[in-house]
């Protein structure tokens, strides 16, 4: 779903004469352009982690999660894109001392992490349910999640911003019984990536996610445009 809004809030600067032409004039104001959407895609990464006095050990439990986990993910790995699951480490921690006295005792504690993103969210959900049931650690926040055609809304909300600019300037121009005329200068603002505006719940306390709220590009410009 993709709302287009142009925002109807704005300055202006009143016509300014230019000396020696009494009819003529400029107009500096903002334009400004806005995209609503949902997002359809996700960036995930999950974690398998083990902990043994013996690193063997701690290593055969991550292996025996991991080739649960692609068995369990075998319908979807076709639609796993840019799927690593390459990473992995194994160091020693030192488990706290009660006592001064206490000889320090060691644990090895292996981990392995699976990275991709997936393009259609329906997937969400039956990837959550397998990664809990098998103790993997993640973390889904709203940046996570993204619209696969973000670069296009990106250009549809400037193209709104600079229609909204144009359209000012003619209600202006109109204003002082004159016309709206070629653009004098003009000032892109930076910033037109999405802020996410809402989600409905937070993976890490909740079986399934049902909606991941609506968001927002937007885009605005400033111009100054001669008056005929």
């Amino acid at each position: 779903m993709v709302r287009k809004n142009r925002k109807t809030h704005a300055l202006w600067a009143l016509p300014l004469l230019v000396p020696g032409l009494a009819m003529a004039g400029e107009v500096t104001l903002t334009g400004e352009g806005s995209v609503h959407y949902e997002p359809d895609s996700a960036r995930l990464t999950f974690t398998a982690s083990a902990e043994h006095e013996l690193p063997s050990k701690a290593t055969e439990q991550v292996a025996s999660m991991m080739a649960q986990w692609r068995e369990g993910i075998s319908e979807y790995r076709s639609q796993l894109q840019d799927y690593a699951d390459a990473s992995v480490n194994l160091y020693k921690r030192t488990l706290p001392m009660k006592t001064r006295e206490e000889v320090p005792e060691n644990r090895a504690v292996a981990s392995q992490t699976v990275s991709f993103t997936i393009t259609d969210l329906a997937l969400l959900n039956p990837i959550l349910q397998h990664a809990q049931a098998l103790g993997l650690n993640y973390n889904l926040g709203p940046n996570q999640f993204f619209h696969s055609q973000e670069t296009r809304m990106e250009r549809e909300a400037l193209a709104l911003a600079l229609a909204d600019a144009k359209s000012r300037c003619e209600f202006v121009a109109q204003q002082m019984n004159q016309s709206c005329g070629d653009v004098v200068t003009l000032n892109i603002n930076g910033g037109h990536r999405p802020m996410p505006m809402m989600m409905s719940a937070e993976a890490r306390s909740a079986d399934t996610i049902s909606s991941v709220g609506e968001r927002e590009i937007s885009a605005s410009v400033n111009a100054t445009f001669e008056l005929d």
